[in-house]
C-alpha cells in the first residue's frame, strides 16, 4: 500500500455553495489537487498555498489529457503525498469515470475514498424550477449520457427502448448529438409534442434555459446558439416547472468543456 490516500471528490455542478462540507474540509487540507474542466474556479482557491495542482481536463475539440495519464498521475502522487484530492465536476461516480479511477488505484495498492457530489442532472434543472421527478409526470427517470465513447465494445444507448420504458430522461453531454437523439426517441414512440428543455451552464453565470418540445428541440437549440455544458430534460416533468422556486445562479465562473 502507498502512504497517501486519493479522495475522489465531487465538486458539484458549478455553484461553489453546493460543495459538501466533507469536500470543503478535504480541499482545505490536501497536499495535491488533480482537477477537471468542470470545476468552479472558486474551489481552486480553497487549497493551501503549498498544494500541488495538476489539471487533467478533457474538452471536445481541444487537447485533452488521456485517462491513462490521469491514472498514472494519481498513483505517482500517492507515493509521495499524504492526501490527494481528485476533484471532479458533479458526482465522481455518475459519468465521471470515478469508478475507473477507483479500480485502477485499488489495483496499484493505493487507498481511495469516494466523496459524492451534487450532480448537474438534478441541480441544473432545479435551478430553472424543473423537478426531474413528479408524481403527476410518471414514476421513473433515467440518467443517460449522450456522448458515448466509440470504443466501448458494446452497443450504444438504446434510445428507442428508453422512449418506451422511461417516463423522463435526463441527458448529460447530449447537445452535440441532440438531433440524432431526438430522432431516435421519436422513432421509439415519443410524441413530437413531448415537453423538453435544455439548461446551459446550470447553476452558474451564463445559465440559459430553452423550453421546447421534442420535435423542435434540436432546431431551436441550434438556432438559439446553445452550447455545452448543457443538460437536456425530456418528459412531462418539464411541464411541472415552478419558476418561482428556482434559486439565482451563482456569480461563479468555470471553463466550458466538450
Amino acid at each position: 500500500m502507498s502512504e497517501g490516500t486519493v479522495y475522489l471528490v465531487g465538486a458539484g455542478p458549478g455553484d461553489p455553495e453546493l460543495l459538501t462540507l466533507k469536500a470543503h474540509r478535504l480541499l482545505r487540507s490536501c497536499d495535491a489537487l488533480v482537477y477537471d474542466s468542470l470545476v468552479p474556479r472558486a474551489l481552486l482557491e480553497l487549497v493551501p498555498d503549498t498544494c500541488e495542482r495538476h489539471f487533467v481536463g478533457k474538452r471536445r475539440g481541444h487537447h485533452s489529457v488521456p485517462q491513462p495519464s490521469t491514472n498514472a498521475v494519481l498513483v505517482e502522487l500517492a507515493q509521495r503525498c499524504r492526501r490527494i484530492v481528485r476533484l471532479k465536476g458533479g458526482d465522481p461516480f455518475l459519468f465521471g469515470r470515478g469508478g475507473e479511477e477507483a479500480a485502477h488505484l485499488a489495483r496499484h495498492g493505493v487507498a481511495v475514498e469516494v466523496v459524492p457530489g451534487v450532480t448537474a442532472g438534478i441541480a441544473a434543472p432545479a435551478y430553472c424550477g424543473i423537478p426531474v421527478t413528479h408524481r403527476s409526470a410518471g414514476s421513473s427517470v433515467t440518467f443517460v449520457t449522450g456522448h458515448e465513447e466509440i470504443d466501448k465494445g458494446r452497443p450504444g444507448v438504446d434510445w428507442r427502448g428508453l422512449a418506451r420504458s422511461s417516463d423522463g430522461l435526463v441527458i448529460y453531454m447530449g447537445l452535440h448529438n441532440l438531433r440524432r437523439i431526438a430522432e431516435e426517441l421519436l422513432a421509439g414512440g415519443l410524441a413530437a409534442d413531448t415537453p423538453a428543455a435544455v439548461v446551459q451552464q446550470g447553476t452558474v453565470q451564463g445559465q440559459r434555459l430553452l423550453l421546447a418540445n421534442l420535435g423542435t428541440l434540436a432546431d431551436r437549440a441550434e438556432a438559439e446558439g446553445f452550447a455545452s455544458p448543457s443538460i437536456v430534460v425530456v418528459g412531462e416533468v418539464v411541464n411541472q416547472r415552478v419558476e418561482s422556486c428556482a434559486p439565482q445562479p451563482a456569480d461563479a465562473e468555470m471553463p466550458i468543456p466538450f
